[in-house]
């Protein structure tokens, strides 16, 4: 189960905004912008993430952090482990339309989770 990186959603009234702003404080390159989330990075440094949100397009709610998977499977394997644990599933595991395959859960104090690889 490789976990291949973990990066917080900060939620934001304008994506595009925020990138912008982020971008030029911390020297971090925009890596996507989807209007509702964008990513930024380091170019050097790609382990080294924020994403900013708006409201997520597909989900009915918005998660606090995203882990990302090494693999679909992986995001699976996750995914048996949350519902083994009982944990309520917010938004269903999901091969989304921009080419990852996801799920949410929420924790024991209420966090929402974004488990996700690339497909």
């Amino acid at each position: 189960m490789p976990v291949v990186r973990i990066v917080p959603n900060l939620m934001v009234a304008d994506v595009a905004r925020a990138n912008a702003i982020y971008a030029r404080l911390f020297g971090l390159h925009i890596a996507m912008d989807l209007g509702w989330v964008g990513n930024l990075s380091l170019e050097e440094a790609g382990h080294v993430q924020l994403q900013t949100m708006t409201v997520d397009a597909a989900a009915s709610c918005n998660p606090v952090v995203s882990v990302g998977m090494a693999s679909a499977a992986d995001v699976d394997a996750v995914y048996e482990r949350v519902r083994a644990e009982r944990l309520d599933i917010v938004h269903p595991l999901t091969d989304e339309a921009w080419g990852v395959r996801r799920f949410f859960f929420r924790d024991q104090d209420g966090n929402v989770i974004n488990v996700v690889a690339n497909v």
